[in-house]
């Protein structure tokens, strides 16, 4: 993984929720023998902290208190944390900007904290908002994720000629010596499967850049329910997908397969967002 991501930052409450997150980023920054940056996001502002003062205090010794924990839990892992109590009234921001403060290539946070209300909630306001404005890749995790060792599945849109997903899927691949698949799915009619067909096509000159065979895939159907029976079809442990363009058009694929993507697999899911790693040097 050291080779795709060099940079991460663990966005966390240390929560039952982000034991997943957790356990994910103590994984990959053991792997590449470097302290781990955390963030833990505390909600304040100046109104807050002047007309309710105990409330600002017992907030502040609670965090401290998780961090400690945080702490322990990392020393049990062997790896070495950066951490830093970010305030403000909208946690994502607080995250967004940590990333880029330390110009991070990868955050990892959960999938969601308490569900409250919306019992049908996907994916939590807090993730969905990280992701989307993110300056990087985003590995999102559900509380029982554990680090991929089976196979790698990424899900490419046909109608995109980006393959930053496939880059970052192949180099995740090779470091970590896994099968990988592409698929893509789209319409039944001609014009549509050729398209696809091409998708599957540049992918895989794509992933032999990083010395990485790929499986190739075409489906039909509605695509988020293609791209998560896919991944348990294939006993997937990792799926990958690309978040496109600038935020407005983020914001508007988060909404609708990626979001369902991402709420529904059992597993992590990486929206690759950065610029892809650079191929191994071949002599």
């Amino acid at each position: 993984m050291a080779a795709a991501f060099a940079r991460l930052l663990l966005a966390t409450e240390h929560t039952e929720f982000d034991a997943g997150a957790e356990r994910l980023a103590f994984a990959l920054a053991a792997r590449a023998s470097e302290p781990l940056d955390v963030v833990l996001p505390l909600v304040s502002n100046p109104e807050y902290e002047s007309e309710a003062p105990g409330l600002a205090a017992r907030a502040e010794a609670e965090a401290a208190d998780r961090l400690r924990g945080l702490a322990g839990a990392a020393r049990a892992a062997g790896v070495t944390l950066a951490t830093r109590v970010r305030r403000g009234p909208e946690p994502h921001r607080e995250i967004v900007d940590e990333a880029r403060r330390i110009e991070a290539d990868l955050v990892v946070i959960r999938r969601r904290g308490r569900r409250g209300l919306f019992a049908q909630l996907l994916i939590g306001d807090m993730v969905r908002n990280v992701v989307t404005h993110s300056p990087c890749s985003v590995l999102v995790a559900p509380r029982e994720a554990r680090p991929w060792t089976h196979r790698i599945l990424v899900a490419l849109d046909p109608q995109s000629s980006d393959m930053t997903a496939v880059s970052a899927a192949a180099s995740v691949a090779a470091d970590g010596s896994l099968p990988l698949a592409v698929l893509c799915v789209a319409e039944s009619d001609s014009a549509a499967q050729a398209a696809a067909e091409q998708a599957l096509h540049r992918a895989q000159t794509t992933a032999a850049a990083f010395g990485v065979a790929t499986e190739t895939l075409c489906r039909a159907g509605r695509p988020h329910a293609q791209i998560v029976a896919t991944a348990r079809e294939l006993g997937a442990d990792l799926l990958v997908i690309g978040r496109r363009g600038d935020e407005g058009l983020a914001h508007a694929w988060l909404g609708g397969v990626a979001q369902k993507v991402i709420g529904l697999f059992d597993g992590p899911v990486l929206v690759a967002a950065s610029t892809p790693s650079t191929p191994p040097h071949r002599p």
